[in-house]
């Protein structure tokens, strides 16, 4: 049995030395009705594959979180363009100096989103210092989606106080990275957006959204409506930076017109404060 292992192994990794020395050697990988099907990228970028990459794309992070003995999460979401404060203060120094005032103003704009970075790392350390000191099975991890802005303030959080945490990374065309505080065996990268979106789901135990753009939008209003709609368990959703959200959405509205029904906006809380926000989680699962 251990020898055929060993031989499988050698063959996988004889596959993947043929490809790996195609883009070594800058060679054009041509198709190759002959090349394994696992080891021909032609074949599973196929429109027809798309279904297999779906597979693998599911597989891949929840093997290796599982791997990881994590079982809960807690999902933040929000803009990935907030800088740190740090970050946000030097923008302001070097608009400043121009006397460019369209610079400026962008810059001081900087400065007041800067807190939201500040208060995301801080709540993120909160979750992680109360999950370091439980049992393996009862800890929360930190998930995010793994970019700069909100996404590396939740994770710097928890890298902080030394805690694993995990970064669920897209694929977008303007190229970006994990963030640097994600552990290094968590950091999975994305194609397909729903694959994406169902994994942030499939562990979370709460989620928390700080103020953002179209995605972090996408993202809030997926998970509320699989709350709303029995499709998911119940979880606590945080709402952090009231004025943000009430500016932005009025949820009274869609009460008034009836296409929400007034049980729907205790679905969620608003807050601007970190302690707040995981005392509202802890007292849901009476932590």
């Amino acid at each position: 049995m251990e020898a055929n292992t060993q031989l499988n192994e050698r063959r996988l990794a004889d596959a993947w030395a043929e490809l790996h020395a195609h883009t070594i050697n800058g060679n054009p990988l041509q198709a190759d009705a002959y090349r394994m099907a696992f080891a021909d990228p032609e074949f599973l970028f196929r429109r027809e594959t798309r279904g297999i990459r779906f597979q693998l794309e599911m597989l891949k992070p929840d093997l290796g979180q599982a791997e990881a003995g994590i079982e809960s999460t807690v999902v933040v979401f929000g803009s990935a363009r907030f800088v740190d404060p740090e970050t946000a203060q030097q923008r302001l120094a070097e608009a400043e100096a121009s006397g460019d005032a369209a610079r400026i103003a962008l810059a001081k704009r900087d400065v007041r989103n800067a807190r939201h970075y500040d208060l995301a790392r801080q709540f993120s350390r909160l979750v992680a210092q109360y999950s370091n000191g439980k049992p393996e099975a009862e800890r929360l991890y930190i998930c995010t989606g793994g970019g700069p802005g909100i996404m590396e303030a939740a994770n710097r959080g928890a890298h902080d106080v030394g805690a694993m945490n995990v970064g669920l990374n897209i694929a977008l065309p303007h190229e970006q990275n994990g963030n640097p505080y994600i552990t290094p065996s968590l950091s999975f990268k994305f194609h397909y957006f729903a694959l994406r979106k169902m994994h942030f789901m499939m562990r979370a135990k709460a989620l928390v959204a700080f103020p953002g753009g179209f995605g972090t939008l996408d993202e809030l209003f997926e998970v509320l409506t699989l709350v709303q709609t029995g499709k998911a368990k119940p979880v606590p959703i945080v709402l952090f930076g009231t004025a943000f959200w009430k500016k932005l959405i009025n949820f009274e509205a869609l009460v008034e017109e009836g296409t929400i029904s007034p049980q729907d906006l205790g679905l969620f809380l608003y807050t601007d404060d970190p302690q707040e926000a995981w005392d509202f989680i802890k007292g849901f699962y009476g932590l």
